[in-house]
């Protein structure tokens, strides 16, 4: 992951009415193994967070000035330093004027992945930590706690400049900062919601069912397709990548890798050829499955409550809206 650029500066903003105090630095950081990891920590970190907002620049670049001053350094007509320095006095004027209390160390890199260029912002916050040193004394010691990593964003600038169409270029940690925090960090991106990522994802769930249901396949081999999905999604969750429906595709079946990317299409579920995941709809997401004295029953677990209903009382599954294969077997036994 070649590190580009990268500068921390340090906010404060109490939680009273005094303005926040901003403390930046006048030259970006030295390339360091250090600082190295610590950017690779920090993505691991981003990544984790299950619950992110995905979107686009606003198109007002005079209320929402951060797509402007990107435009000027990616043009080159400004350099890192500046364009950190408008930021973070930006972040400034955005919590002073929302009254938000915010504390924290800034950090700005551009770096690259394979072809792509990526901007993070991320306030970073400190605990108090024990250590022994090279004496064997105790000592207290502050670190930098990235599990407490609760806002951040990562911008995908090659996207961003390279498809005009695009609505999923900016995402940022909707964290545990409260709505205020992170409706005011919203509008310090200038970043309008493009994409729903929780909604793409069980409309993904949704479409996958469907295919498994429409071939018809042996238990088996249905729960073995739910396992690819799972893995393939978790896995580009976990990089920070978005989940391809044509690779996703390939992943369910590689001597069909075409079958379920042609179902997708073919049904119109409406979705984009690239979904960000959203881990906690994908972690919801798994079969219900009995077998015994002569019934099988197995189920997606997003079904229960709507097609499938348990009555406990009375040890009853109600199943509605039946497979059309199911009603046409049982047709003919009635006849």
């Amino acid at each position: 992951m070649p590190l580009l650029h990268c500068i921390v500066h340090c906010i404060d903003k109490k939680p009273d009415d005094s303005p926040s105090v901003l403390q930046t630095r006048s030259q970006p950081l030295a390339h360091t193994t250090a600082l190295e990891h610590l950017l690779a920590d920090i993505n691991d970190s981003y990544n984790s967070k299950p619950s992110k907002v995905w979107g686009l620049f606003q198109e007002d670049h005079t209320q929402y000035p951060l797509p402007g001053w990107l435009t000027d350094y990616m043009a080159q007509k400004m350099d890192f330093t500046q364009l950190s320095h408008l930021a973070a006095e930006h972040l400034k004027k955005q919590i002073d004027e929302s009254n938000i209390t915010l504390s924290g160390h800034i950090l700005f890199a551009h770096y690259q992945q394979g072809m792509t260029h990526y901007l993070t912002i991320a306030v970073l916050q400190h605990s108090e930590g024990m250590v022994i040193d090279h004496d064997l004394e105790v000592y207290t010691a502050r670190h930098l706690d990235l599990g407490q990593m609760h806002l951040a964003t990562r911008i995908n600038l090659s996207e961003w400049q390279n498809n005009s169409q695009s609505k999923q270029y900016i995402s940022f940690i909707k964290g545990k900062n409260g709505k205020k925090v992170i409706d005011g960090f919203r509008d310090f991106l200038g970043c309008q919601e493009g994409v729903d990522g929780p909604g793409e994802t069980r409309t993904l769930l949704k479409a996958f069912s469907d295919f498994v249901e429409s071939e018809d396949l042996p238990e088996e081999q249905a729960r073995e397709k739910t396992d690819h999905l799972l893995s393939y999604a978790n896995t580009q969750a976990r990089k920070g990548e978005v989940v391809s429906i044509e690779g996703l595709s390939q992943a369910l079946d590689e001597d069909n890798p075409k079958a379920f990317y042609d179902h997708i299409r073919n049904k119109d579920y409406g979705l984009a050829p690239e979904i960000p995941a959203d881990k906690r709809t994908l972690n919801a997401f798994h079969r219900f499955t009995g077998r015994g004295e002569g019934l099988s029953i197995s189920f997606e677990s997003h079904l229960l409550g709507s097609k499938v209903e348990y009555d406990a009382a009375r040890d009853m599954l109600i199943i509605r809206q039946l497979p059309t294969q199911l009603k046409d077997q049982l047709q003919r036994k009635k006849d």
